[in-house]
Order: C-alpha cells, then sequence, then structure tokens
C-alpha cells in the first residue's frame, strides 16, 4: 500500500467531491461543538456534568472520512476518544450526548459515560477505555465476519501510545495469522496521553511497526477527509477480497488536552500553534472558500447553525431525567432449574469427558468455535481436543499465536458477533498474561448494554498442583475470578461434571470459566450423556451426614471424601457438598446442607488461605444462619507458593488427614 505524502499542502478540491466536501465541513463542526458542548459542562462550578472526558477536538475528519468509505454494516471499535465515531457511525446524536452526561435516555443509561459507549444492534461495537484492548475484539469480531461469510469488514481505532501495547501487538499478530477483514486505525495525534510521542517510538512513522506482521501500511493526513476516505476503501478493498489485514496511521492535530481536566502545562506554546493551523474545521472550510463552493460568510453561516443543534439539543438532554437506580440490569442472566434426562452412561477419564463435551457442541451448534494454543493439529497438550480439528475442520478448531489477549480478546468479539467460542488458556496461571480481556471487556457486557447484548463465550482452563509443576504453573484462582460480577466460574472434579459443567457453560448466555482439575485428568468415573445441558450454579451433595458438613470444590472433593470415610469408621457422619460452581453460588444447598448438621462446617479448598474463598462462605453462613450455634472451620493451602518438589507440595497442600482433624475439632471430637 502507497504511503501519502503528510504535511504538505492541501490539494484542491475535485468537483466530484463538493457535495462531500460541504457535508464533512457539517459533520466536521457539529461534533467539534458537540464536545465543546460536553466540555462546558463539566467546567461549570459546581460541574453538570461530573467525571473525565476525552475529546477527538483535530481528529474529527478521520472518523468521518473512514465511515464515508465503509459499508453501512461494517463494524467499528473505537477508543474512549470516540464521541466522533459514534456519530459518524450513526448512532442517534441526542442518545449519544445523554449517556455523555450520565442521562436516562442515553444509549447505555447512563452505565457508561463518556469512555465505555455500547451500540447494541447496530454497527457501533462500542469504545474501549483500556488502552488497546479494542484490538483483539475487533480480530472476534472480523472472524465472526468470515464465518457467517458476510463480507463485512471491522475498522478498530487506537492512538499512536497503543503501538506500545502487548495487546495490541497481539492482535497484529493474530490478524495476520488468520488474514482477517480488519483495518487498524492509528490516529497519531503526537501524544501519548501526556507524554510525546517522539519520546516514546524510535521510528518516524508509526505505520512502520506492521511490517514485522507482513501487515500492509500507511501514513495519511488525518485532516483531509477526502484522503481518509480513499485510503480506508483501500484497505477496505483489500480486506473483502480476503488478502488480510491492513494499518492506516492517521496524523491528525491534538486541539484540546488529553482530558477535560488537562491544563497542558508539559505542552509548549508552539506545539499548540502547530496543531492549531492543522485545525480540521478552519482548513476545509478555506478549501471550501479557495474552491468557489461556499465564502467565508456561508461558512460561517454553516459553522453557526451546527453550533445552534447542539446548543438545542443540549439543553433538552440536560432537562431530561436521572437514571433510575431501581432499573439497574442484572450483571449476569439468573440461571434456569431444568435437569435434563442422562440418555447413556458411559466409563471414561476425564480429559475424554471434557473431550466428548467439546464434540458434543461442535456437533449440536455450528456457531461453536474451539481454539487455542496447540489445540488443533496437535490436539491440545493434554489431549482435551483431540481429533476435533479432524472432524470439524480447521475453520472451526485451530490454533493460535501464544497469544492470551488476543485468544481471549477474539473470544469477546466473537460472542458479541454471534458465535459460541470455547477457548483455552493451557494454564490457569497465564489467564493474569490477559485477564483485562475478562475483568475489563467479558464481564462488562451485559451491565453496560442494559442486557441487549449477551457474551456467550466459555474459557477452558485448568489449575492446581502437581509434582515437579514449578511456581507459575500450580496456582489455584478461582477466588479471584469469582469476585468479579458478570463472569460464572465452574470446578470439575469428576469426569461427569467435567462434562456436564462444560456443556452447562457452553449453553448459557454469559461468559464462563470453566478450572478443570489437571492432577485428575486420567482418573476414570462414569459419564451421564445427556442431550441438553444443565443448569449453571447448582451443587451436588456427593456423601450424607448429619454430624457436620464438608464444602469443597475442584481438587479437593476426592480429599473431602477420602477424609469422609476415615471419619465414617469413628462413627462420625458427614455431608460432602460439592459446590461445582463459585458464581453462581447456590448458597441453597450450603445453607441447607450446614442446617442439616446443627451449624456444623468444615471449608476446604487447595488455593492459599487469605483471600480464598473459604472466608466468603463463612461469611454467608454467619450472616444467614444467625439463628443456630455455628463452629467453622477451613483447611487451605498455607499463604506460600508452590514448590515443584512433590515432598514440599504434600506438606502444603490439604490431604484426607487435615480434613478429617478439622471436622473432629468442629465437633469436638478429637482422638
Amino acid at each position: 500500500m502507497s504511503t501519502p505524502a503528510v504535511g504538505k499542502a492541501p490539494s484542491p478540491i475535485k468537483s466530484s467531491d463538493s457535495n462531500f466536501a460541504r457535508e464533512m465541513l457539517a459533520r466536521i463542526a457539529y461534533i467539534r461543538a458537540f464536545e465543546q458542548k460536553a466540555w462546558d459542562l463539566t467546567m461549570t462550578k459546581p460541574p453538570s456534568v461530573d467525571g473525565s472526558m476525552h475529546f477527538c477536538a483535530g481528529q474529527e475528519a478521520v472518523p468521518l472520512g473512514a465511515l464515508a468509505a465503509l459499508r453501512e454494516d461494517d463494524q467499528v471499535v473505537a477508543t474512549y476518544r470516540g464521541h466522533g465515531w459514534a456519530i459518524a457511525s450513526g448512532l442517534e446524536e441526542r442518545k449519544v450526548f445523554a449517556e455523555i452526561c450520565q442521562r436516562a435516555e442515553g444509549i447505555n443509561g447512563g452505565r457508561a459515560g463518556s469512555a465505555y459507549m455500547m451500540g447494541p444492534g447496530t454497527r457501533f461495537v462500542g469504545e474501549n477505555s483500556i488502552v488497546g484492548a479494542g484490538t483483539t475484539i475487533a480480530c472476534g469480531i472480523a472472524m465472526a465476519n468470515l464465518v457467517q461469510k458476510n463480507n463485512r469488514v471491522v475498522i478498530v481505532t487506537i492512538g499512536d501510545g497503543a503501538l506500545n501495547q502487548g495487546g495490541t501487538h497481539e492482535a497484529f499478530a493474530f490478524a495476520a495469522a488468520r488474514s482477517l477483514p480488519v483495518i487498524f486505525v492509528v490516529e497519531n495525534n503526537a501524544w501519548s496521553e501526556m507524554t510525546a510521542t517522539t519520546d516514546m517510538f524510535k521510528v518516524d512513522r508509526l505505520a512502520q511497526r506492521a511490517s514485522g506482521y507482513g501487515i500492509p501500511s500507511a501514513t495519511v493526513d488525518g485532516v483531509d477527509p477526502m484522503a481518509v476516505r480513499d485510503s480506508i476503501a483501500m484497505a477496505a478493498d483489500r480486506a473483502r477480497k480476503g488478502e488480510g489485514p491492513s494499518l492506516l496511521e492517521f496524523r491528525v492535530p491534538r486541539l484540546w488536552g488529553h482530558y477535560n481536566r488537562d491544563i497542558e502545562h508539559y505542552r509548549k506554546k508552539a506545539d499548540r500553534e502547530e496543531a492549531g493551523q492543522r485545525d480540521p474545521l478552519a482548513r476545509l472550510g478555506e478549501r471550501i472558500a479557495a474552491a468557489g463552493l461556499m465564502d467565508e460568510a456561508e461558512v460561517g453561516e454553516l459553522i453557526a447553525a451546527e453550533q445552534q443543534k447542539v446548543a438545542d439539543m443540549a439543553d433538552a438532554v440536560m432537562a431530561s431525567a436521572l437514571p433510575d437506580a431501581s432499573a439497574l440490569p442484572d450483571v449476569v442472566k439468573k440461571p434456569s432449574h431444568r435437569d435434563p434426562a442422562v440418555i447413556e452412561t458411559r466409563e471414561m477419564t476425564y480429559i475424554e469427558a471434557v473431550n466428548l463435551a467439546l464434540r458434543t457442541e461442535l456437533k449440536n451448534d455450528e456457531a461453536t468455535l474451539v481454539y487455542g494454543e496447540d489445540i488443533g493439529k496437535a490436539g491440545g497438550i493434554f489431549g482435551a481436543t483431540r481429533y476435533l480439528q479432524r472432524d470439524f475442520g480447521e475453520s472451526r478448531v485451530f490454533d493460535t499465536p501464544i497469544a492470551e489477549n488476543a485468544i481471549l480478546g477474539s473470544a469477546v468479539g466473537a460472542a458479541l458477533s454471534g458465535l459460541k467460542p470455547i477457548v483455552e488458556i493451557m494454564w490457569a496461571d497465564f489467564l493474569f498474561v490477559a485477564i483485562d480481556q475478562l475483568i475489563n471487556q467479558a464481564s462488562n457486557v451485559r451491565f453496560i448494554s442494559g442486557g441487549n447484548a449477551n457474551l456467550p463465550m466459555v474459557v477452558r482452563t485448568q489449575q492446581g498442583a502437581t509434582p515437579g509443576s514449578c511456581a507459575q504453573h500450580s496456582q489455584s484462582i478461582e477466588a479471584i475470578l469469582a469476585h468479579i460480577p458478570g463472569i460464572k466460574v465452574a470446578l470439575a472434579a469428576t469426569g461427569a461434571d467435567a462434562y456436564a459443567l462444560l456443556r452447562a457453560a457452553a449453553a448459557d448466555p454469559d461468559p464462563c470459566v470453566v478450572i478443570e482439575a489437571r492432577k485428575l485428568y486420567m482418573t476414570k468415573g462414569e459419564v451421564g450423556i445427556t442431550e441438553e445441558a444443565e443448569p449453571v450454579g447448582k451443587a451436588r451433595l456427593r456423601r450424607t451426614g448429619d454430624d457436620a458438613t464438608i464444602l469443597t470444590w475442584g481438587t479437593m472433593v476426592p480429599v473431602a471424601l477420602e477424609a469422609a470415610e476415615t471419619l465414617a469408621a469413628d462413627g462420625i457422619e458427614t455431608n460432602v457438598l460439592d459446590l461445582r460452581w463459585l458464581s453462581p453460588l447456590d448458597e441453597e444447598a450450603i445453607l441447607q446442607a450446614v442446617r442439616q448438621t446443627r451449624g456444623k462446617a468444615v471449608i476446604v479448598h487447595e488455593a492459599v488461605r487469605t483471600g480464598g474463598f473459604a472466608g466468603e462462605i463463612a461469611m454467608r453462613l454467619t450472616e444467614s444462619l444467625s439463628d443456630i450455634d455455628l463452629t467453622i472451620r477451613r483447611v487451605t493451602t498455607p499463604d506460600t507458593r508452590i514448590p515443584a518438589s512433590p515432598s514440599l507440595q504434600a506438606a502444603l497442600i490439604p490431604g484426607a488427614d487435615d480434613v478429617a482433624f478439622a471436622v473432629r475439632a468442629a465437633l469436638d471430637r478429637q482422638l
């Protein structure tokens, strides 16, 4: 792709672009007035609108020119500086302004605000207030476009600073490897927030960075809407032909500060003046006047008319209602309570049950994709996906770069676009490399969209200590995930549950993390095969008794059952309740089991003590069973890192004797 000249005097307006130029002038004027009014409302004393806002003054020609080159069904993922993109995408301006002003009639009911708007059901997927995070989400949307064969292109915008984000480079690698129809747009205003871009980069043209990924790129004058339109059109044509992604760097001036309270004390006067000389509103007005399309007075009248439109709209919005807290949507959809019938029972290993669940979902729903590192040709490091690519094809079961952010982010985008991705993160420890995509992205979709968008994505991973595994491959992280509203978290202790929980997660409309137990992968057991999936959030009573209740999950379930056998030999009969889901938590089953044993409870988990989920359960018991005398003990791994040595692990990880000791202590019946 050629590189247009940047910084030269603008070319004359072609006669064929006369109407387009006048339209662009009006739209740039409108967006400028729109943001000026929003800014003014934050600067009154007291502020009429609270919070930070990030404006696109000087960059308006980029979204307007870009969207003019695309089809009406092509999609947009914007940065937090995305007001112009939202308007250019066709969202109703009043609803956008109302969202910025946190009013009930806002497009997200005031839940998103300025920096995180979403447009469910529209081409505007949304803004993203995490730098660079939208890039991998856009990859997932582009991937869905390929699967759905709709010939759409997705455009994702980032600032210059985002080119130093690891997730952005993972997106480049992912998009290039899969030849995705995505256009990466870099709006380079020469400032990475409050740091000069020249201080952070050793190349003049940031677009050069794309060459290392085999992605064609260009640097374009982002002040000229015609140049923007034409360069985007070339990239879109290339993407629609199946030739993959492009990167376009648009050089634009930053007319205002990084955000509404930024006084720019760090910025030299000469830099501000140079930016002002490149103002797209002024320059386009001058070009239009020079071409004889309008005189200076007519240009001024047009701009004033757009300003008045904004003023009238803003007055109406500020007089409208504030959001009603009683109307806040649920973070996740409430689970149903139907139980599917078992049509067949088979004996198989835990890992074979995982494979069967994946195979069933792929067979039952064409929208299901299964992907991750080494899961295609190799069949997964533990064999969970063996033969799935052979049987369902490389378009539905495939390998990815070693790029966890790209895996999770693309799953978010794919799920937003109607697919049902089931992705594997090889070790739970590796989730931290890309946990933004769960905590800041996936978990928010239902809430911010007001329930108008679902995110049916599943993350499979495994955790826990096994002999020889190091401290970066042994952590138990379920409490961290369960702490985040909007994510459902399951832990499978048996092959039967490895099958059932994975299928339940795949059938659910919200993001689910299914945590498997590596140390149990080769254990065998009976697995009940069902046509439908069971509901999420149901605990299972593995053993009954009236003396005490052991509450546990995951790797500690077989340990608890062994302890129960030992205790039974001494005449102590225990409930063993396998929680299976920590979010949503089956609190009813917990309370019923503990009430049955007159308040005697032992909570067991492999995770470390501090911040472990045992503390949450104990507090819920205390709050809900105040009418009975509670005795609660917990058995956990101490607050330590996990060593590789099997003997050291054995000294730290709870065993059956530890659990039996805690039960006797709760009953005050020590031997």
